[in-house]
């Protein structure tokens, strides 16, 4: 870059090819002089017309740059102006720009905002649920030690089939706890008429054995824990027969009773030997569905023994009402018969009154002539009182 006239140009621009070439021609010209004064001078003439000449160019040439620069002034200034006026509209573009992007950036920060609200309260939903999960995780652990131990597994056996037994059947129809007179206590004892008598229902259930199968990984594990189930079922079906299936006290079998819908499955899919076995010795497993059947079939049973009971006081109380109705008919045919004499009274009543006004009024109008043809034969069947014959 080269500056001329406060204006910086580069090597190559015309103007400085111009000048370039004017200062090279203006060497020429003083080596030609100082060539000429050494041979002669004689040529110093011609020597001046050329530099004269040449002086004349430079002039042109300066004048030619004074036109130039004023030239490159001019374009200085538009460029100046067109660069003002581009800078301008650069910052109205780049205002433009920020205030969208301002905008741009408040929308999305109320997005955000509102995005982390809804995450919020999302996160507040789970949070309950998680309380909740975790307050149902801790009842299923108490369920789980209430079931891991005999005792209260049987409670709570006892306690389902309760609330059972008693939206079933009435309260009078069973007994909780009963005693036997071999001395064992059942967990229930429904009181059926004779057939079939009495049945005993047990609430106990070998859980363990079930247990140690749910939780087998290997065959050999699930083998062994399926022969422990097989084995303590049995044992429980050979107790139940023993203990409450009584001659001449209850009915000829009794009810296994499993507050486990899974262990029901179980038996009747994988141990289908162990359940004919139980009907064998007439222990019929139930399990909490199978038990609400048959005991609403037990209802019916003992809604027809009732009635059944019942159905001499029913035919007498029928034999009270019949003898009730034929008196009932033969007082209405009385009511009857008195009401047809009370209308025949009626009626003479009302000829007599017919011919009391007839005769009152002839009376009233002295017709004695038509009243004598009705006094003689009527005379003698009419009584007279005294005090009639004495006027």
């Amino acid at each position: 870059m080269i500056t001329l006239f406060g204006t910086s140009l580069p090597w190559n621009a015309p103007e400085v090819l111009l000048i370039a070439a004017a200062v090279l021609v203006l060497i020429a010209i003083l080596l030609l002089i100082l060539r000429a004064a050494s041979h002669s001078a004689g040529s110093v003439q011609p020597l001046l017309n050329e530099m004269a000449w040449m002086g004349q160019r430079v002039q042109s040439l300066s004048e030619g740059q004074e036109r130039l620069s004023g030239g490159l002034l001019h374009v200085a200034d538009a460029q100046a102006s067109a660069q003002s006026s581009m800078l301008k509209l650069m910052e109205t573009r780049l205002q433009d720009v920020q205030r969208q992007v301002n905008e741009s950036l408040h929308g999305s920060a109320t997005r955000t905002a509102r995005s982390l609200g809804e995450l919020q309260q999302r996160l507040e939903t789970i949070d309950r649920a998680q309380e909740k999960i975790e307050k149902l995780s801790g009842n299923v652990l108490s369920l789980q030690d209430i079931l891991a131990n005999k005792q209260t597994r049987g409670a709570f056996g006892e306690i389902q089939l309760n609330d059972i037994v008693q939206k079933a059947l009435p309260r009078d129809s069973y007994t909780m706890q009963a005693t036997l007179a071999n001395g064992r206590r059942a967990d229930c004892l429904i009181h059926l008429p004779n057939p079939p008598g009495p049945i005993v229902i047990d609430a106990k259930f070998p859980l363990e054995a079930y247990e140690a199968l749910r939780r087998a990984t290997t065959p050999r594990e699930t083998q062994e824990a399926a022969q422990a189930l097989r084995v303590a079922v049995r044992a429980h079906i050979r107790a139940i027969a023993e203990r409450y299936i009584i001659e001449g006290e209850t009915a000829e079998g009794a009810l296994m009773f499993l507050p486990s819908e899974a262990v029901y499955a179980e038996l009747h899919a994988n141990f289908p030997e162990v359940v004919r076995e139980g009907f064998t010795a007439r222990v019929w497993i139930v399990s909490p569905t199978t038990c609400m059947a048959t005991l609403n079939t037990m209802r019916a049973v003992l809604k027809d023994a009732r009635m059944r009971e019942q159905a001499g006081a029913i035919r007498k109380e029928l034999s009270l009402l019949y003898a009730d109705v034929e008196r009932l008919g033969t007082r209405v045919e009385n009511l009857d018969r008195h009401f047809h004499q009370a209308a025949k009274d009626i009626e003479e009543i009302r000829i007599s009154s017919e011919k009391a006004g007839k005769r009152a009024r002839r009376l009233d109008n002295f017709d004695f002539e038509e009243l004598a043809p009705d006094l003689a034969p009527a005379a003698p069947a009419l009584p007279v009182a005294p005090q009639e014959a004495a006027k």
